[in-house]
């Protein structure tokens, strides 16, 4: 950190608490200021550059100079700058987007609802099927099913319905009744001797149980990432999404798709609904629908949610919920426009054929004496530091390893980020093919000099 009285840095580290941050260590160590994007680069106010691996947070897919968008953000600011959708009253961006999105929607749905960030959503889709089931005259069924390792938002209600310790950790969870399961992840979880299908059977099987413990009539619904995205990067089992929807139909609970990181290519489809044959109830949406360069997200929900949803709010009079800026014409105008983008330039396509260079570009490390798993498709992935490969086990301490060598791939120039001992990847959509090389390259140098650390 600089030592400068007024430096940018010292500034930060004196007024600013950070996000996901050890406090007490930001102290001393001060942030990196990142001053300007290029593409798929960003550029730190000392002018390093570095290849943005990460999409800022899973969400830059456009990178990070996009004319289109800022164009499309500045029209609408001269046009209308800002008005909401309370109260019988809308604008024509919010309403064009709302269209779009149920009509590109992978399963049919009814209603587009707008919030600003995915945990907004997710809170969303909680009150809404809390205020279904009251709607349907079945309070008593309110209890929600979460995977381990899920990532679901952490505003208050989304904290709970995320299964991290960090998420925890004091803080009080205040939704009651969450049902948490085993992750779907075969490298951890899967007994010796079990294939991927026996796995998914052995899943099913548990949610099957859970249901029935818990009281089928009091069971509302089950939110899921089509796959687990902040969580590790875990990718179902063969089988998996097959099997858990026939549970979920057995005994008629809501399926909720948390599509805030697979949306909008990520998986080498438009959602990853379409990627694993998911057939949900509702759609959470975030981060990809504007490239992230404005606050946007929505949920989309289907006749089967909207119905009684309806008819409660034409008893009581109002459907009463809602946010300032959910909706924002800025944001839906430039939630439209990344749409566009991705669609005139096969966004979708592009990252299931790039995406294949990059899984295999990482794949070709996982005889490194530090890797232990490499996951993911198209593009987003992950890789399982290990200092064991039999054991599958890293540092005595939880994360150790993963810091170490994401500190230094950060210092060759590449920004990925430490989920423990896993490391993530999931850059933009514009990614080229030399550009993955250049990732893949800073990936082994990074390995070789934690592993020559080590004293290995």
């Amino acid at each position: 950190m600089s030592t400068t009285p007024n430096s940018p840095e010292a500034r930060d580290v004196a007024y600013h608490l950070h996000a996901y941050t050890n406090a007490k260590k930001h102290e001393e160590v001060g942030p990196l200021l990142i001053d300007r994007g290029e593409g798929v680069y960003v550029y730190d106010n000392h002018g390093k550059r570095y290849l943005e691996a990460m999409s800022g947070l899973w969400s830059v897919g456009l990178g990070f100079s996009e004319k289109r968008l800022v164009e499309a953000a500045t029209r609408q600011m001269e046009r209308l700058p800002y008005y909401h959708t309370f109260t019988h009253k809308g604008h024509n961006p919010v309403a064009d987007l709302a269209e779009k999105l149920v009509t590109m929607a992978p399963v049919p749905m009814s209603k587009a609802f707008f919030t600003n960030s995915g945990s907004e959503a997710i809170d969303t889709a909680l009150k809404m099927i809390w205020y279904r089931s009251n709607a349907l005259g079945k309070p008593e069924k309110k209890k929600i099913i979460v995977r381990n390792r899920a990532y679901h938002g952490v505003t208050i209600a989304a904290a709970a319905l995320t299964s991290l310790p960090a998420n925890h950790n004091s803080f009080d969870l205040i939704v009651p009744d969450v049902i948490r399961l085993t992750a779907p992840h075969f490298y951890r979880e899967g007994k010796p001797g079990e294939t991927e299908e026996q796995f998914a059977t052995r899943l099913a099987e548990e949610l099957d149980a859970a249901i029935q413990a818990a009281g089928p009539d009091t069971v509302a619904a089950m939110f899921a990432e089509p796959l687990q995205g902040a969580g590790g990067v875990i990718v179902p089992p063969a089988t998996y999404w097959e099997k858990i929807q026939a549970v979920l139909a057995k005994y008629d609970i809501l399926l909720v798709a948390d599509e805030v990181i697979c949306g909008f290519g990520r998986t080498g489809s438009m959602f990853g609904c379409e990627t694993f044959n998911l057939k949900p109830d509702m759609m959470a949406l975030s981060k990809q629908i504007s490239s992230s360069y404005i606050p946007a997200s929505a949920l989309l929900i289907n006749k089967r949610v909207y119905g009684p949803i309806r008819e409660r709010s034409g008893e009581i009079g109002t459907f009463g919920h809602g946010f300032t800026a959910g909706g924002h014409p800025v944001a839906s105008a430039v939630s439209l426009e990344t749409i566009r983008i991705i669609e005139e330039d096969g966004l979708v396509e592009r990252a299931g054929e790039v995406g294949a260079k990059l899984q295999a570009g990482l794949r070709s490390l996982a005889d490194h004496p530090l890797v232990g798993e490499v996951r993911g498709m198209a593009l987003i992935a992950a890789i399982e530091l290990v200092t064991d490969k039999e054991a599958k086990t890293a540092l005595p301490t939880p994360g150790q390893l993963g810091a170490m060598v994401n500190a230094n791939l950060q210092e060759a120039g590449i920004i990925s980020r430490a989920m423990v001992d896993a490391l993530a990847f999931c850059p933009p959509l514009i990614i080229t093919e030399a550009q993955v090389e250049e990732l893949v390259a800073g990936v082994r140098a990074a390995l070789d000099k934690t592993y020559k650390e080590l004293g290995a």
